[in-house]
């Protein structure tokens, strides 16, 4: 059996490796992805540090995958064949039988989510073995490398705002223009939003403009929620940050009916009970999306021009990809191909 590289984690907390491995084969309802490349995602932290529990080591991270099929299992329905360009992102599998799925609550799997990268080897390799359902077709104009991010950071900016119960011409704030909140930003605009970033510091301001906010609140020089209540109250405002403070200082910018819709684990929350009571105003979690959420995303970027901004390394420099954006200095995103 020919071997392939991969980068794995033979153990909670241990370095990221570059090893090489047998290339696998698929098992039944799975196909083989040629990866070309894979985005790195906070999340893989999980994996690296072994903060879930039950994952199975050596592990190898990734879930923001794009790549060619190389090979089909045993019972992979028909509309999937060799060569399709396709990705999986953080959701790949549920078990479509228990009383959630039936209701199309996928993420609450009462058998359990099998999540890429967690569950099974994710993507920071030069082949993977996907659940067939799992899988969104890649349009051919994106890049692998431009398609990649868009699998997690796009997905769920993506599908939040799309969820959100804005509609054009409300007014939604981004806090945090990083690796989501850049494309936060562009998503906003590009659903008709009145668009506000939020950061810390003026030097963010040309940024957030040039994604095409309408309005840039410097959170270190005023008020976030005082700003936003001037401009009428935000009718959402994406939480792409996970410092806990900096999401309480917005609620009270929300307008009547507004949300606070967090999508990174973040730190404790603070809210006067006071505050939402009066306006019906409510803080709640958006959690990634399904591959035909993801197949929407994509679609989405391609034919309204949102790209993702990305620093793009080797397989062979995965370490070194994965420091700068758990150090928040990659600028926005950072992804690995393989040569593929």
């Amino acid at each position: 059996m020919p071997n392939m590289r991969a980068v794995q984690v033979s153990r909670p907390g241990g370095p990221l490796e570059l090893v090489e491995r047998p290339i696998p084969e698929p098992t039944p309802g799975s196909v083989r992805i040629k990866v070309q490349a894979c985005g790195i995602c906070h999340s893989d932290a999980l994996t690296k540090e072994g903060h879930m529990p039950g994952i199975q080591y050596p592990r190898v991270p990734g879930h923001e995958v794009v790549g060619v099929i190389d090979a089909l299992g045993p019972n992979v329905p028909p509309r999937w064949a060799v060569g399709q360009r396709v990705g999986i992102g953080w959701h790949a599998w549920h078990c479509g039988y228990c009383d959630a799925c039936r209701r199309g609550d996928f993420f609450a799997c009462q058998t359990g989510v099998q999540v890429t990268g967690l569950s099974f080897d994710g993507g920071y390799a030069e082949y993977m073995i996907a659940p067939a359902t799992g899988l969104a077709l890649i349009p051919a104009e994106l890049s692998a490398a431009d398609a990649a991010p868009l699998m997690c950071a796009g997905l769920t900016t993506f599908n939040a705002l799309r969820h959100s119960g804005a509609t054009p011409g409300d007014l939604v704030a981004v806090l945090g223009l990083g690796g989501l909140g850049h494309l936060g930003v562009q998503y906003a605009v590009k659903m008709g939003f009145i668009t506000v970033g939020i950061a810390r510091g003026k030097d963010k301001a040309p940024l957030a403009r040039q994604l095409g906010a309408s309005h840039y609140i410097d959170s270190q020089a005023s008020d976030p929620a005082a700003e936003l209540t001037k401009l009428g109250g935000a009718k959402v405002v994406l939480a792409t940050v996970t410092y806990g403070p900096a999401m309480s200082a917005t609620v009270g910018g929300l307008a009547p009916h507004g949300r606070l819709m967090v999508l990174g684990a973040a730190d404790t929350l603070q809210a006067s009970p006071l505050v939402l009571l009066s306006g019906r105003r409510a803080i709640e979690g958006w959690y990634s999306g399904t591959s035909i959420d993801a197949q929407d995303t994509l679609n989405f970027s391609l034919h309204s021009g949102v790209r993702s901004m990305n620093e793009v390394y080797p397989l062979e420099k995965a370490a070194e990809a994965y420091d700068r954006m758990m150090s928040g200095k990659a600028r926005f995103r950072a992804v690995l191909t393989t040569g593929k």
